[in-house]
């Protein structure tokens, strides 16, 4: 029984203090206001001599230097500190150096990272190779296209700070393109012509850099010109893009083949085509006033600058006055002579006597303007007509007095110019200087002029 009082009074003090939950302090010490603290943990004991207290220290592409405390046998001890380096071409990531903790680990973790340079850029118009790509010490040759010279460095090598040696180059042209012109030739100008049509191709440009001209610029005539006779130099000139130029040039002989200069028959004269004397060339021959033509009335000068035919000759006209009628009289002088009329009622006239006088001394300057003179003197029958020393019959005479209008009762003189027409009449004497000024004005033809103003006066 006492026993079973001492074990219950044992419970009631044991479960006494869960009647205070939520207090924080058991009955004792809500009753004695006592405070407990718990105790730190008690330092460990170090011993520096155990061998392996941190992990053996290993740094990849790099080195360990580590001293400890014990000696050089103790590489992982307690206390030991290790100064951390990297190979050449590796950079530390981390601190330079650790130490063994009591915690049993290093003070710091590192690693050796490898250097790397950036990659190099492309080079326009060229390339580079790298022999050990973008690592330390890897060196870069740069190169240029062809026809390309390379301008700054020409090799880069990667340093240890992580940059590229030296300076990007670039890839200048600065070599010219090339242009091969056609060959020179030599044409002969076409007949009748001074000119010949000469065509090529056009030259052959390409540019040994990157193959592309950007302008072609001729000097000189186009292809398919007529070009005169002579030699013409034809230069060509291309340009790239970087602004090099290129030139050649060839030759273009044009030959007029000439046959020899013709001279004008005597009383005569010539007419040619063109320059008179080059291939194709037709010369025509006339002749002057009161003379015939004698032979070929053209000739032509050949390929092998010879004339065709042979010269003719100018003879004196012949005058027929044995023609039955007035008409086929004046047509002996169509475009050949003029003609100048007197009329007189007798030789004693004295406008008759002064007019032949002046014409006799005008002889010459008549012979150069192509006049021939009749005269009609006197009354039937024993009237006279004549040219020089020729006698024209009476029925030609009458017919000229009616074609004519000419009187026998006055004196008159009538111009009739080389077409049969009557140009101008005089009812006194004329003067040579007033007739010649006449004819020279008006009734000139343009080749008779230009040989005028050509040549001098023979009868000066």
């Amino acid at each position: 029984m006492v026993q079973l009082k001492l074990l219950v009074l044992f419970l009631v003090r044991l479960v006494a203090p869960l009647h205070y939950e939520g207090s924080g302090y058991s009955s004792d010490e809500n009753f004695h206001n006592e405070v407990y603290v718990e105790e730190a943990p008690r330092t460990p004991v170090l011993d520096h001599r155990a061998p392996r207290w941190c992990y053996s220290l290993n740094l990849p592409d790099g080195e360990t230097a580590c001293y400890s405390p014990q000696g050089g046998n103790y590489r992982s001890t307690l206390g030991t500190r290790c100064l951390l380096s990297c190979d050449h071409g590796f950079r530390l990531i981390g601190p330079r150096s650790v130490q063994c903790l009591a915690s049993r680990h290093w003070s710091g973790i590192a690693y050796c990272r490898r250097i790397r340079c950036h990659v190099l850029p492309a080079l326009p118009n060229g390339s580079y190779y790298c022999s050990i790509g973008v690592h330390v010490d890897s060196r870069c040759d740069y190169t240029c296209a062809p026809g390309y010279l390379i301008e700054g460095d020409r090799s880069r090598t990667c340093m240890e700070d992580g940059t590229w040696s030296g300076t990007e180059p670039i890839c200048v042209d600065i070599e010219p393109p090339k242009i091969q012109c056609p060959p020179s030739r030599e044409k002969v100008a076409e007949p009748n012509k001074l000119t010949a049509l000469v065509n090529w191709n056009l030259p052959q440009a390409k540019d040994s850099a990157d193959g592309i001209i950007t302008r072609v610029k001729l000097r000189g005539p186009e292809p398919g010109s007529e070009l005169p006779e002579g030699e013409q130099i034809i230069r060509y000139t291309a340009y790239d893009r970087a602004y090099n130029k290129a030139s050649c040039k060839f030759t273009v002989k044009v030959q007029v083949r000439r046959c020899p200069v013709l001279k004008p028959p005597l009383h005569g004269y010539i007419t040619c085509t063109s320059a008179g004397n080059n291939y194709g060339a037709t010369c025509n021959y006339f002749c002057d006033g009161g003379y015939d033509r004698q032979g070929l009335p053209s000739r032509v000068c050949l390929f092998s600058q010879v004339w065709a035919g042979s010269q003719p000759i100018c003879v004196p006209m012949k005058i027929n006055v044995g023609v039955n009628s007035a008409e086929a009289f004046m047509d002996q002088f169509f475009e050949k002579r003029r003609l100048l009329l007197v009329s007189a009622p007798e030789s004693s006239d004295r406008f008759y006597k002064l007019q032949n006088t002046i014409l006799q001394q005008a002889t010459c300057g008549l012979d150069l303007r192509h006049v021939t003179v009749i005269e009609l003197v006197g009354q039937p029958p024993r009237e006279v007509g004549r040219i020089r020393e020729l006698q024209l019959s009476d029925e030609i005479v009458e017919a000229l007095r009616q074609a004519l209008h000419l009187s026998r009762s006055y004196f008159s003189v009538v111009l009739v110019d080389k077409y049969g027409m009557d140009r101008e009449r005089y009812r006194e004497p004329v003067s040579s200087d007033e007739l010649f000024t006449f004819i020279d004005n008006y009734l000139l033809s343009q080749q008779e002029a230009a040989l005028r103003a050509r040549s001098t006066d023979p009868c000066e």
